[in-house]
């Protein structure tokens, strides 16, 4: 498993050689092709191992935030929502989104092609945000060092957002996930939580939570 989550590096190794090749079809030519083949190999071979066996019941569990949120992308629409990989097959994606009434929060600023190239991230509502327990659990993993990084919606910002993606994947799958917790709450169920903000968490490996405990903050990373 450790070896198939490093399937980016492979397929970074065999576009570079392709790359830097300038003597046509020769050794370095079949290198690069061989290594783009395993990486998608083993890409493949990761999404077909974390793919669920579509046999067990959902879990009834707790909703993650207080106010008023709304689900972009998740198991209602498609399954897997994401991917089978990382985790993500039953993700959920959630924006905050506060009555427009409320002057003391901010609201998602609206979509520019140009400029700003990119906005802080506490200009947007969701940042900051707690998050909680969905259920009683443990926490088994973590990871909390990662910035929290500026916006991606203009044109120029969403190119870089795909570039520094292709990046992400050749790393370890936290690159990806940003700051995480990952909380087991019985029974072969765990309950996983991406991109929170650096700096907020309020537990750590090895602590139990009880539903409805404040865990971290929503952030941007990742």
């Amino acid at each position: 498993m450790t070896l198939w989550k490093r399937h980016g590096l492979l397929f970074g190794a065999g576009i570079l050689c392709i790359a830097v090749n300038v003597q046509g079809i020769g050794p370095l030519w079949y290198t690069g092709v061989a290594l783009l083949a395993a990486g998608l190999f083993l890409r493949w071979a990761l999404v077909r191992n974390q793919r669920p066996s579509g046999d067990r019941r959902p879990v009834l569990v707790r909703l993650p935030a207080t106010g008023r949120w709304t689900a972009l992308n998740g198991p209602a629409t498609k399954i897997p929502s994401h991917t089978h990989s990382h985790a993500q097959t039953f993700a959920v994606d959630l924006i905050h989104n506060p009555p427009r009434g409320d002057a003391d929060t901010p609201h998602t600023p609206p979509p520019n092609r140009y400029w700003p190239l990119a906005r802080r991230p506490r200009s947007y509502p969701s940042f900051g945000r707690p998050l909680l327990a969905p259920a009683d659990g443990v926490v088994v993993a973590e990871a909390r060092r990662q910035r929290d990084h500026l916006s991606r919606t203009s044109l120029p910002g969403m190119a870089f957002l795909y570039l520094e993606a292709f990046v992400r994947v050749m790393g370890w799958p936290c690159h990806l996930l940003g700051n995480h917790l990952v909380l087991d709450i019985g029974d072969g169920v765990y309950a996983v939580y991406a991109h929170l903000r650096r700096g907020s968490f309020r537990v750590g490996v090895g602590d139990r939570v009880t539903a409805g405990q404040v865990l971290a903050e929503c952030g941007n990373s990742g």
